[in-house]
């Protein structure tokens, strides 16, 4: 099995090492990922500018290449280009913070995966639900080599890929696996309004997730409940119970 690992942490992340090492033994392993962090970059894609990719030793000991682009540049190049033959897998992560409810249409840990989908393979992203000190990147690991092993004994739907999120703690504290659905969320921002030494304004952006639907089974109740998320989530952004709508209009008559 040929694997590819990237994120959005950045190819020097602690999280991308920590998957390495949980993956390495189950195939032949290629890292591929930003060259530095590109988190909430979403599924940006660079057109305008040369994306650069050199080869880099990492402190964790394995070898990658650090791509001066977006993590969906870093798995469109290693598919198209860097790879000596096409991946059976591909893996995002380990990303420092959850992707959970509205946080995946602007995670670029969940881009790097989706692109792995895009181009027909099995992908999956995998992240930590914490930003504090002490992460368990090993009970993180763990998890993600067991479902790297399900995911390509039993592949989901060409077009799904599978989004988990792993609750910080000690791996014999887990609660367990929940199937969930992405919960009904929102960001509310905050900007923070402060002047240069020129006199120049500029704002940073903070805030916080608002759940606007507490129903059980979402990925953010089960996450809190201490259960690793598996949340299948795919690219066709079509409302379907809305096409009959729109063909009410009757746009083809006069108003």
């Amino acid at each position: 099995m040929r694997i590819l690992i990237s994120n959005d942490d950045g190819i020097h992340a602690p999280g991308i090492a920590a998957l390495h090492a949980a993956l390495r033994d189950l195939g032949e392993t290629h890292v591929v990922a930003p060259d530095a962090e590109r988190s909430a970059v979403g599924h940006a894609i660079t057109l305008s500018d040369p994306i650069k990719a050199r080869r880099v030793r990492c402190d964790a000991g394995f070898e990658g290449y650090a791509v001066g682009g977006t993590p969906a540049d870093s798995v469109k190049l290693a598919v198209c280009a860097l790879l000596p033959a096409p991946a059976d897998l591909v893996v995002s992560g380990v990303n420092l913070g959850p992707n959970a409810g509205i946080s995946i249409l602007y995670s670029g840990t969940v881009s790097a995966a989706t692109e792995g989908t895009i181009l027909g393979i099995p992908s999956m992203a995998v992240s930590l639900a914490t930003y504090a000190a002490n992460p368990h990147w090993d009970t993180a690991g763990r998890v993600a080599r067991r479902l790297a092993r399900r995911l390509m004994a039993h592949p989901l739907p060409r077009g799904v890929l599978l989004n988990v999120n792993v609750p910080n703690r000690p791996y014999a504290e887990l609660a367990g696996y929940a199937v969930t659905r992405m919960a009904d969320s929102r960001f509310v921002e905050t900007f923070d309004r402060r002047a240069d030494p020129r006199g120049n304004i500029y704002y940073w952006m903070d805030g916080y997730i608002e759940l606007t639907d507490r129903r059980e089974g979402s990925d953010l109740d089960a996450l809190e409940r201490g259960y690793v998320t598996l949340t299948p989530i795919h690219f066709d952004l079509t409302h379907a119970p809305s096409l009959e709508t729109l063909r009410g209009w009757n746009l083809d008559g006069e108003d």
